[in-house]
């Protein structure tokens, strides 16, 4: 059996940024230090922090007053931030500054009298965040299908942002269907689609054409990761998530000699090697091919007060 790996995998600039951000927090202010919601969706990530001090809440109401609170990578609501500084706590802001971009963007096209569409899984953090932009303006589709159903006020004043961790494939048919119904809508621009999305789901097509099973190793609630378990398997290939080594079934690799194996952009890298151990395990003599090594190219500054 031969492994692959794929290049560019794991952790992103925004996520490297946030669990920094909480560690040095942790540092500077001792435990504990709040953090709105999980940092990243990596259990094993939120876990490690749980350990060293950091407490995680959804709600401001649950932090002391006056104590630390750092906001999650995805970014919060304007409500969220009010209800922190009714506390007095002290902010931190981890979130991504691409999910920044997003925001700024919305609240933009609010003051322009802009009706705007987002598309974007609901429920997810980061699509709430932004929502909360522009309270009474915003529309959330998911698909095709959405947009048909879709009513405006005003179809000439009329703009669309996404959820950042989708991809350029992710978005296509959405803001094509959003282009027909609404000639005159202002789509968003590509560079508002995470690199780090992109980058990854693109080694994944790269893995997939050559592998008989492909394994993301990933968070349930991670969006990316769940993403390019489906870019795998419309490539045509079977693939699986797994969390850690411990969700990895012997029956996933019957009759497979060649397995690519990919994680998501919240994914630290131990978990990975982990999964190599154990494949190291299933089938001795296994070669594993690591692809050069690519830099993104991109890295985010901390916030000044941990600089």
């Amino acid at each position: 059996m031969q492994v692959v790996l794929a290049e560019p995998r794991g952790f992103c600039a925004g996520v490297d940024r946030a669990v920094e951000i909480v560690e040095r927090a942790l540092e500077r202010f001792g435990e504990p230090v709040y953090v709105r919601h999980e940092i990243v969706h990596n259990r094993h990530v939120v876990d490690d922090l749980r350990r060293r001090g950091a407490i995680f809440i959804e709600d401001p109401a649950e932090v002391p007053e006056g104590a630390v609170l750092v906001f999650s990578a995805h970014g919060v609501s304007p409500a969220v931030v009010a209800a922190a500084e009714a506390r007095r706590l002290q902010v931190i802001d981890a979130t991504c500054p691409l999910v920044t971009k997003v925001h700024k963007q919305t609240r933009r096209l609010a003051r322009q009298d802009h009706e705007i569409v987002m598309v974007g899984h609901a429920g997810h953090v980061e699509v709430e965040g932004t929502l909360g932009q522009a309270p009474g303006r915003m529309h959330l589709v998911e698909s095709p299908e959405d947009v048909e159903r879709l009513e405006v006020s005003n179809h000439e004043r009329l703009a669309c942002v996404t959820q950042t961790t989708l991809s350029v494939d992710d978005t296509r048919d959405v803001l094509a269907a959003l282009q027909r119904r609404f000639p005159a809508i202002r789509l968003p621009k590509s560079d508002d689609i995470c690199y780090a999305t992109q980058n990854r789901q693109d080694a994944v097509k790269k893995l997939a054409e050559g592998a008989d099973v492909v394994l993301v190793v990933g968070s349930p609630a991670s969006s990316n990761s769940n993403r390019l378990v489906e870019v795998a398997a419309k490539c045509g290939t079977t693939a699986y998530l797994l969390q850690d080594v411990s969700d990895l079934e012997p029956d996933w690799l019957a009759g497979a000699q060649r397995v690519g194996v990919t994680a998501g952009a919240s994914t630290p890298e131990e978990l990975v090697q982990g999964v190599l151990e154990r494949l190291r395990e299933l089938a001795p003599g296994v070669e594993i091919e690591y692809p050069p090594e690519i830099d993104e190219g991109m890295v985010f500054p901390l916030p000044p007060l941990l600089r």
